[in-house]
């Protein structure tokens, strides 16, 4: 499991639990190579 963290270093998301870190890993890569052309929904 992992959190992704701001820039003020709030958790805005965690990660499913993961079985291997190798996955966590992967899981991680994931999310910064799609993070940025991803949708924004912002429920505030």
């Amino acid at each position: 499991m992992f959190n992704l963290k701001a820039a003020n270093h709030q958790v805005i998301g965690t990660s499913e639990a993961y079985k291997t870190e190798a996955s966590r890993e992967g899981g991680i890569a994931s999310v910064k190579s799609n993070a940025p052309g991803a949708a924004v929904d912002d429920q505030t």
